[in-house]
């Protein structure tokens, strides 16, 4: 009775540092909406209206503002998207800038800022239609605008982020028109659908003596790389979940994804089974396949000192993680991990190059990634209970110290920018 009290006060802890973490992103993240927001300024305007010298704020009507030449008159009107729209796009939110002329005609649009992933909106700013597709549209003729029936497509590569920013372009006008906004429908498409199967197949292997069928454990491998790596590229990431902790889970625009990470964080933490690890993750199982390249006589058996001082890397990248959050560093979070590079036309340089010495090492050292690299993976290890031989041990100090930093970094950053802004 005694251990199984242990047991249980243990795992309590383990999700509580986690869900602390959340928590204090998610409020770091609404203090930086609301107390140090980021104001339509005249440059961004004179871009789409040159006639532009001063802004005019309009707090009694549509909560935007009026654009004025040198002889104070209205030339136009400009709007953003956020704090009132947040629709979450791949993995957060994205600030659009939307400016009109005197008719009310749209004359273009900007992003203006986003925490959504950084390489999905690159995609959208260089497609040359996508954000004039509202241009010569009137105020109203935007908010009436449904996006399926209007047929407005999302930019290859980045499907989720740009119909994102199309509904909140949409909503944001609806909401200034006074047009009661209706809640938005639940969207799922063939990859969500898709995302799910796997899913329960993994299940299926994992609570079956499936997993133990060599030749079906490798069929299954096979179907994790090829469609949840190189066609969907919908793998759990920290780019993901840091978007997620700052702007809130995507129920409604990424459902298969949504369970896949629930499926990944749950199964573990209440059977002991590492489901996403084992089964799910296309690197690790492309990292499996590596290390039957060599044959056993050149693996490498590293010294325990080494292993033990290496089993920190995932512990530090993740406060790098949080560090990069909390402090709203300039730093793309996918460049810590190999997971993008399963999107080739996405990846970049760093991504490869992490996903290349990771293969290299698992050819010496079984799942060498895994082990010794991996923060997402110490993420999911991490809440997973060992059974009556589990105990507090490093990587629950490793916890509590993750909990303390950001806690820190979000009373400190918000002291020091008060102290900059003045009250």
């Amino acid at each position: 009775m005694r251990a199984s009290l242990k047991s249980i006060a243990l795992c309590s802890y383990r999700l509580a540092m986690v869900v602390l973490i959340v928590w204090l992103i998610r409020e770091h993240y609404l203090w930086l909406r609301v107390d140090a927001g980021a104001p339509i300024n005249v440059e961004e305007v004179a871009a789409f209206l040159p006639q532009t010298h001063d802004l005019e704020l309009d707090a009694a009507g549509w909560l935007g503002v009026h654009a004025l030449d040198t002889e104070g008159r209205r030339i136009g009107y400009a709007v953003r998207t956020m704090p009132m729209c947040k629709i979450l796009g791949y993995s957060g939110f994205t600030d659009t800038l939307v400016v009109l002329d005197t008719s009310l005609k749209v004359v273009g649009a900007k992003i203006r800022s986003t925490e959504d992933n950084k390489t999905h909106v690159e995609d959208i700013i260089y497609d040359r239609q996508f954000l004039r597709t509202w241009n010569g549209l009137t105020w109203d003729e935007v908010a009436a605008m449904d996006i399926e029936q209007a047929n407005i497509e999302g930019v290859s590569g980045a499907t989720e982020t740009s119909l994102a920013i199309a509904e909140s372009i949409t909503q944001r006008l609806r909401l200034g028109s006074a047009q009661i906004v209706p809640p938005l429908p639940m969207r799922v498409n063939w990859n969500d659908a898709g995302i799910g199967v796997v899913a329960l197949a993994a299940m299926l292997m994992a609570f079956s003596h499936l997993h133990g069928r060599r030749w079906l454990r490798r069929a299954f491998q096979a179907v994790v790389v090829a469609y949840v790596g190189f066609i969907t590229g919908d793998l759990i990431s920290q780019s993901l979940l840091a978007g997620w902790a700052r702007s809130g889970v995507p129920w409604r625009t990424a459902s298969g994804m949504v369970l896949l990470v629930a499926a990944a964080l749950v199964v573990p933490w209440a059977t002991r089974k590492p489901l996403y690890c084992q089964h799910l993750c296309p690197y690790g199982a492309v990292q499996e396949w590596f290390g039957r390249l060599l044959p056993q006589r050149m693996r490498l058996h590293l010294p325990h000192s080494l292993a033990a001082g290496l089993r920190w890397l995932p512990p530090m990248l993740l406060a790098l993680v949080i560090i990069v959050i909390m402090v709203v560093l300039p730093f793309d979070l996918t460049k810590i991990e190999p997971f993008d590079s399963f999107v080739i036309s996405a990846a970049g340089q760093g991504t490869i190059i992490v996903a290349l010495i990771g293969l290299v090492a698992s050819l010496f050292v079984p799942m060498a990634y895994c082990h010794y690299g991996c923060p997402t993976g110490a993420l999911l290890e991490f809440v997973r209970p060992h059974g009556p031989s589990d105990r507090f041990g490093r990587r629950d100090v490793a916890a509590a110290l993750l909990v303390l930093l950001a806690a820190l970094l979000h009373w400190k950053y918000a002291a020091i920018y008060s102290w900059i802004v003045g009250p």
